[in-house]
């Protein structure tokens, strides 16, 4: 199946294919582009008006179809020109939960050549303080929470004007609600937007240092909404080329597609991996004000839901609920994500325990727009530790620490270059300059290229430990204590050792109802493992992990309140 993975490559990729591959010089580099990508982002939103009273946005009880979202997406694209003044190269800043108008105000601002500013939800006053700053937005689309905690550190942060999203009372002075932004009617005004200006900018999630915001340009949306089309036209033509393709049972219903959104709109995952493809291709979308598990299979059984795209986490909350074996669902056809790896024992169990649904992950960044690749399916299976082929658009090289390209199946720092590649960090030149070279992007993610093309990736860069002079990458100790059935959760982290530099710890939550003692579980470990990569101390934790906005573990904040002396 990986010859003919190549040949359908090699087809759709080739002059007069889908997805033809063009040189373009961007900023004095010829990268690789889609030559069939939409011109922008507001072409991409266009595009949509076709699905018309098909079911778009879904947030608990309200629901909105395409043709009312395009109503009021227009509205609000004409008042922010005709009363805001709002141009091309303008910022916009929307700061709230996974509302639908989160949604409407991003179509809306990309539609006239703003760019959005995905504020993170959870950041607080100051940290509010920091990115409006950073950024100098024109407008700021907010809901009463956000408003509520930047409304004592106000004074700290330039003029722009405010809408107010679901605040019934208690607005600040000035602010306008977000009914006048949608008032009135009139067509989407016509705008002209350079496919290499910004379309949207996201803090990288800062788990160290100050955040970042990456300038995300509308080519690099297009193309990665195009990367997402390719595997999934690649993936499943070759596998029925090769005979892997299953028939359809005579029951099986046909379902539209219908996503979750779990992740937050702030992040690559759920705007760029889910939402714009999602909206081009007519699904629904359900929202939703936080993630449960249990809730989640409520929606899954009464929306029919048929993509699940969060972190590995939630799949393997969804599995192990007390109500997945009554839940109903049959609609899913794919299950997984991206965020953090998927290690191999949950590829295997989405496999086993959900009948419907393949697995699927996509590995990525917010300085790549979104997926640099994609795995699923029956490749998925047979290959758990990877995360699938580079997509077309990039080029791809593994280097080595003396920066020569490392070969033959040997580790290094991925680095990528390709018309996806952000245009880089807003003001910060240093940082730009430092993560793109030439057009080649450091991802700084330590991995290998299998003999079929297909990555593995080892760790993060900052995420390994040196143990009396060997590597240790924590990703590969986490993956072999997941295959441990007691455990829910698991992170590795380094711990200072006077001898070896190192040594290896891992912080861990029992499954509920389930046990285990520290001995058992290293002996577990290196069965699967070297022994010197077992973890010498062993947490068991009371309540979950901690983790940021997009689900990831906050290792930075776990290892700063743990204390050997409560070690196993």
């Amino acid at each position: 199946m990986y010859k003919e993975l190549r040949e359908i490559t090699a087809q759709l990729t080739g002059e007069g294919g889908p997805f033809e591959i063009a040189q373009v010089a961007i900023d004095g580099v010829s990268l690789r582009t889609y030559k069939n990508a939409p011109a922008d982002m507001r072409q991409v939103w266009l595009g949509t008006a076709g699905h018309g009273d098909a079911d778009y946005l879904v947030y608990e009880e309200e629901r909105l179809t395409y043709a009312e979202s395009h109503q009021l997406v227009a509205a609000a694209a004409r008042n922010l020109v005709d009363r805001f003044g709002v141009k091309p190269g303008d910022r916009i800043a929307v700061a709230m939960r996974n509302y639908p108008e989160w949604v409407l105000s991003y179509w809306a601002a990309i539609s006239v050549g703003a760019s959005v500013v995905g504020m993170n939800a959870w950041w607080t006053g100051p940290e509010m303080v920091y990115a409006l700053n950073d950024a100098k937005p024109t407008m700021l689309i907010a809901d009463k929470e956000r408003l509520e905690r930047l409304a004592p550190v106000r004074d700290q942060v330039g003029e722009f004007q405010i809408i107010s999203v679901r605040v019934d009372e208690g607005a600040p002075a000035g602010s306008l609600p977000w009914s006048e932004l949608v008032a009135g009617e009139g067509a989407m005004p016509d705008v002209d937007i350079d496919p290499d200006s910004d379309a949207c900018i996201f803090y990288t999630s800062g788990t160290t240092g100050v955040p970042k915001g990456a300038q995300l340009t509308h080519r690099g949306c297009t193309n990665n909404i195009m990367s997402m089309a390719f595997w999934n036209a690649a993936s499943p033509a070759a596998l029925d080329a090769a005979g892997k393709k299953s028939p359809p049972a005579a029951d099986e219903v046909s379902y539209p597609p219908c996503f979750l959104v779990v992740t937050p709109l702030f992040h690559v995952t759920a705007c760029n991996c889910v939402m714009h493809g999602a909206s081009l291709t007519g699904a629904k979308l359900i929202l939703v004000y936080k993630w449960d598990a249990g809730q989640a299979l409520k929606l899954i059984e009464k929306e029919r839901v048929t993509t699940i795209s969060g972190v590995p986490v939630m799949s393997r909350e969804l599995i192990a609920h007390e109500d997945f074996a009554k839940a109903d669902t049959s609609s899913l056809k794919s299950l997984g994500g991206g965020g953090a790896a998927i290690q191999p024992d949950l590829v295997e169990k989405i496999e086993s325990r959900v009948s419907s649904a393949r697995p699927g992950t996509g590995y990525g960044m917010t300085e790549a727009c979104g997926v640099i690749t994609m795995n699923s399916a029956d490749y998925f299976v047979d290959k758990p530790e990877t995360v699938g082929p580079i997509l077309p658009v990039f080029e791809t090289l593994i280097e080595g620490p003396d920066g020569k390209p490392v070969t033959d199946g040997g580790v290094g720092e991925l680095c990528v270059r390709g018309g996806q590649v952000i245009r880089g960090y807003l003001n910060r030149p240093e940082a730009t300059a430092e993560s793109i070279t030439n057009g080649w992007l450091h991802t700084g993610d330590i991995a290998r290229i299998d003999e079929d093309g297909f990555i593995a990736i080892v760790d993060r860069a900052k995420d390994m430990l040196l143990r009396g002079g060997e590597n240790v990458y924590c990703a590969e100790v986490e993956a072999a204590i997941f295959d441990h059935d007691a455990v829910a959760e698991c992170a590795v982290i380094g711990v200072p050792d006077d001898r070896l530099g190192e040594e290896v710890g891992a912080a861990v939550v029992l499954a509920e109802g389930a046990s285990v003692d520290a001995d058992t579980l290293r002996a577990f470990v290196k069965e699967r493992i070297a022994a010197f990569k077992a973890p010498r101390y062993i947490w068991f934790m009371d309540s979950a992990l901690p983790r940021n906005a997009s689900g990831k573990f906050l290792k930075p904040e776990l290892r700063n309140s743990l204390d050997i002396q409560d070690a196993h």
